[in-house]
């Protein structure tokens, strides 16, 4: 099927995007879909009516339909750790019986998310509070998952913001920590420590930093803390009560862990009617995934014009360019979902793949980028598909004139890419500035853009709690359609676990307390280095 696709390729790849706008008045509309108030524009893209069936094919093919099936009823499909895959459980409001070895898991499910807007409402009403008053501020301690998401996540909803302020730390450099609670009051500071196993190293140095801060000031610290974690045993030797503790089975990968007890401190921030509002969004992009066809499906229509561009035209990156500069983090946070569930070199049996795996994901809000990577993106030798995503309205109704240029530089930037301009162009402009021969063709070689960059565009609204769901819950079952079709299991991670593994055989030689021989000649010299420094 990849062969056809290459085929068909190969046989437009010099067609212009702007002619099929000119031979099909329709493309916009034919090359679109809509979710609710979603509106996903792929025409300006080279995919034409016999590719776009093509994918289509591909998807049924792969068994797209049925692997969805499996995952939704709680099947093992994360068959290399022996996991069910459902994190959409956790946005499954309305409770429906989801059966996992033979055990309804909603009654846990909607228990701890109780227990989570207890707790929450009790720290925004000043029911529960710090040894100095009421809680001003929390810090967030994970990595990864239990970072990414909900610091993107609260970020991006500042105006639904009438919480405590949050703060959240990953980094297990120092400086992270230093800088992040240098300005908090320890006694009215909550932090929750965010690690599944509550053994995560950069987690819990940082964790045990930050007691140590607090009990400095406040005579029982751990009663400021919470925990998302599973391990009952380890987070009462920490000190933290039960009530303050909230798990979250196996069956929820980090990475989409955030609409769960990961996402506490979004939760505190936004109030929890709001949070009930993302989950909501995020539920109706799962209803819409499992049963909208696929040519109106967007999760389905997103990964298949993902799988054109990498896997078939081999464009290795993809740009997600966010003109919102609340979903700064939302980049990051899609770099993680795909490159860390698409990033394998192998299929589900084990054979190494055919094809290249998952893209190389990047990007920035714009209009930043604009004045900074565009260069590349409009003039560079290498073909970048970008993905802008753009809401229609804004929340500062004082200040629409910015919104309206920031719309206006998205649909700008997607049009420069589609259109170019031509060399006879870029000469016209010069010649009205006065150049003449061989200094103006020199000139207008410069200000020539090839154009035909391929991009994607998602319009919604506003960005709300339900829209921010939608988006969320759209990229991510992108990448499980985009991992059916390659064949690959998309929810475990392991190439993490090596480097844990050697930092952790490290951490005593940087110390000076072992020796390096052992080491490779790089590493011993570096070791070296960073001794002699020290002393």
């Amino acid at each position: 099927m990849f062969n056809h696709l290459k085929s068909l390729q190969s046989s437009v790849s010099t067609r212009s995007i702007m002619s099929m706008f000119d031979a099909d008045p329709q493309r916009a509309a034919t090359f679109s879909a809509r979710f609710g108030d979603m509106l996903f524009d792929y025409s300006k893209t080279n995919i034409d009516q016999d590719a776009k069936s093509a994918l289509l094919e591909l998807a049924v093919s792969r068994a797209v339909a049925q692997k969805r099936e499996a995952m939704f009823g709680g099947a093992k499909i994360n068959d290399t750790e022996g996991r069910a895959v459902l994190h959409t459980v956790l946005r499954n409001l309305d409770g429906d019986a989801i059966t996992v070895d033979g055990e309804n898991v909603m009654d846990e499910v909607l228990s701890t998310l109780a227990r989570m807007r207890e707790f929450a409402n009790d720290v925004r009403s000043g029911a529960y509070r710090g040894q100095g008053g009421q809680i001003t501020d929390v810090v967030n301690i994970g990595i990864g998952g239990s970072d990414l998401g909900p610091a993107m996540a609260t970020l991006a909803l500042a105006p639904f913001h009438d919480g405590p302020r949050c703060h959240f730390v990953s980094n297990v450099d120092g400086a992270h920590i230093a800088d992040t609670l240098r300005d908090l009051n320890p006694e009215t500071t909550l932090v929750i420590v965010a690690s599944k196993t509550f053994t995560t190293i950069e987690t819990m140095t940082n964790a045990e930093t930050a007691r140590a801060w607090m009990a400095g000031h406040v005579t029982t610290p751990a009663t400021q803390f919470a925990a998302l974690s599973t391990s009952a045993e380890k987070t009462a030797a920490f000190g933290i009560d039960a009530s303050r503790v909230f798990g979250f089975a196996d069956w929820v990968g980090g990475r989409y862990s955030m609409w769960g007890p990961i996402g506490l401190s979004l939760m505190i921030a936004i109030g929890s009617d709001n949070f009930d509002g993302f989950l909501r969004g995020a539920q109706s992009m799962d209803r819409h995934f499992c049963t909208a066809e696929f040519d109106q499906n967007l999760p389905v229509l997103l990964a298949l014009v993902g799988i054109w561009h990498n896997q078939v035209c081999d464009y290795a990156t993809r740009a997600v360019l966010p003109y919102d500069q609340r979903l700064s983090r939302l980049p990051a946070y899609f770099q993680q979902l795909e490159m860390e569930s698409n990033g394998k070199g192998v299929s589900m049996d084990g054979a190494d793949l055919p094809y290249h795996s998952g893209p190389v994901v990047w990007g920035e809000p714009g209009t930043n980028g604009q004045h900074a990577f565009y260069q590349l993106i409009h003039q560079g030798t290498r073909v970048i598909p970008c993905e802008f995503i753009v809401a229609a309205r804004a929340h500062e109704a004082d200040l629409t004139q910015h919104h309206h240029l920031l719309v206006a530089n998205c649909l700008a930037q997607s049009e420069a890419l589609m259109k170019g301009r031509s060399l006879d162009e870029a000469r016209a402009i010069m010649a009205a500035k006065g150049l003449t021969g061989d200094e103006l063709d020199r000139q207008a070689r410069h200000r020539v853009f090839k154009g035909n960059r391929p991009s994607t565009t998602l319009v919604y609204p506003q960005l709300t709690p339900e829209t921010l769901g939608q988006i969320v819950a759209l990229y991510e079952h992108r990448v499980f359609v985009e991992g059916v079709i390659l064949g690959i299991n998309s929810f475990d991670q392991w190439g993490v676990e090596l480097g844990k593994e050697l930092a952790t055989a490290l951490g005593p030689i940087v110390e000076g307390r072992e020796s390096a021989d052992a080491k490779d000649g790089s590493t011993r010299a570096l070791v070296d280095y960073v001794l002699s420094q020290r002393r």
